[in-house]
């Protein structure tokens, strides 16, 4: 699928985040393309999805676009962080790349500008910038990214961490970039992705608050104070 086919696909729509750690009871392929299946009965424009074994199923169950990313590792650059991982997962029929586009060092060693060079080039597949910066974003669309999302924000140094959507980013990405911004990122209301979509985002991603129950449990638990925080670091990074 082409960029402007995909951008197309998702303008003002929903795209629906389904992915599960290895801890968890919903982790799995199987499971994964069951909750793709809900997703777009539910009205989902597309899928963002974990890994080739995830990617491949949805893409059988489901007739959706698909952003596929490859999380390898748990801290750092783990989200889709070398070309062997861009290329498996397009391999398996991603429509779309995510990948973390910040400048952080990468496993390999490789910069953030010779890899997207090297997925375009290579792959001839769209790429789906997650960053967690304006000066990353503007990098990454200067080196030809189809869309960027504030996906990072809050997860590095070089951003605050917060408990909500970074709308002040959003709204910074939106106004800078030429490029498409969808937002992403801890939205966990409906009416945080309206806003968002009203800020003039082209498309928003929303994940935990949909797919992830035992997180969507544990906030509820926590707010009637039935029992403490048991939210990970991995948990709220599940982008």
């Amino acid at each position: 699928m082409k960029a402007d086919a995909f951008l197309a696909a998702v303008k003002g729509k929903l795209i629906v985040s389904c992915q599960a750690l290895a801890d968890e009871p919903l982790h799995g392929a199987e499971v994964m393309a069951k909750m793709a299946m809900a997703a777009k009965i539910g009205g989902a424009a597309a899928i963002r999805a974990n890994g080739p074994a995830d990617i491949r199923a949805i893409k059988e169950a489901v007739d959706l676009p698909v952003i596929g990313l490859y999380k390898q590792g748990d801290s750092g650059v783990y989200i889709t962080p070398t070309f062997v991982a861009a290329a498996e997962i397009a391999e398996a029929g991603a429509d779309v790349i995510a990948l973390d586009c910040t400048e952080r060092p990468r496993p390999d060693g490789a910069r953030i500008g010779e890899l997207l060079a090297r997925i375009r080039r290579e792959l001839n597949v769209p790429i789906f910038a997650d960053v967690s910066t304006l000066g990353e974003a503007r990098a990454a669309a200067e080196a030809g990214v189809a869309m960027a999302a504030p996906t990072l924000s809050g997860y590095t140094e070089d951003s605050p961490a917060q408990d909500g959507p970074d709308f002040d980013l959003l709204a910074e990405m939106i106004a800078a970039l030429p490029i498409p911004v969808i937002a992403e990122g801890r939205i966990h209301r409906p009416e945080q992705a309206r806003r968002a979509l009203d800020m003039g985002a082209w498309a928003v991603v929303v994940g935990s608050a949909i797919t992830r129950p035992r997180t969507i449990t544990a906030r509820f638990a926590q707010a009637l104070d039935c029992i403490p925080s048991v939210a990970t670091a991995s948990e709220s990074t599940i982008i």
